[in-house]
């Protein structure tokens, strides 16, 4: 699948959001793309994650693992192309990520952390730590949307459907919360004007 047409799909689903936007990394920034409101759609959610789990033939991949919540979806389409088993990481009472619902790695098995868009990438590298930490092997990792504008670096072989340049800032920077805009933090129940 093509660059522009990942584009397309977005842009056709709304994905594409404009505004005032807290990120999970705690940055901010005026443009925000909501993976779910494509993901959303199986028939979509199937394409996107279908192209990017062939861009993992041949790696001998055993299982996908991805970050909750926001890559269980895209996770699940990896490992339906891939034909692996997809588990994923979530939040324990004490905020960490962890396997958790019975979960578990053969010492060794071969995998794949994947999920929705890559801005600073915490969340695929708290991933790695946990699948290391449980003697799995991470092979590779994936996004959807790589919008690290060129600087995450892995130590495994990393594919993104796209990269998109969208200016981000350390809230002490943003140009927004200068302006007074209002802000959101997408993905949650949670809206605030900013101080």
């Amino acid at each position: 699948m093509e660059a522009s047409e990942v584009q397309q799909i977005l842009e056709r689903a709304g994905a594409v959001r404009h505004g005032h936007f807290e990120l999970s990394s705690g940055r901010h920034s005026a443009t925000y793309v909501q993976c779910a409101l494509v993901l959303q759609y199986p028939d979509l959610a199937e394409r996107l994650g279908g192209a990017l789990g062939e861009k993992f033939r041949g790696m001998d991949v055993e299982c996908v693992v991805s970050p909750a919540l926001g890559g269980i979806l895209v996770g699940h389409e990896v490992g339906r192309k891939l034909g692996v088993r997809t588990i994923f990481v979530e939040r324990d009472s004490s905020g960490q990520m962890a396997l958790r619902r019975g979960f578990e790695l053969r010492r060794g098995e071969r995998a794949v952390v994947v999920e929705d868009v890559w801005t600073t990438g915490g969340s695929t590298r708290e991933t790695i730590g946990i699948v290391e930490q449980a003697g799995g092997r991470v092979v590779g990792a994936g996004a959807l949307i790589d919008r690290s504008a060129g600087k995450l670096d892995w130590d495994v072989p990393a594919k993104a459907l796209i990269e998109i340049s969208i200016p981000s800032y350390e809230a002490f920077e943003c140009p927004l919360c200068r302006r007074g805009e209002p802000i959101t933090k997408p993905g949650s129940h949670f809206a605030r004007l900013s101080a």
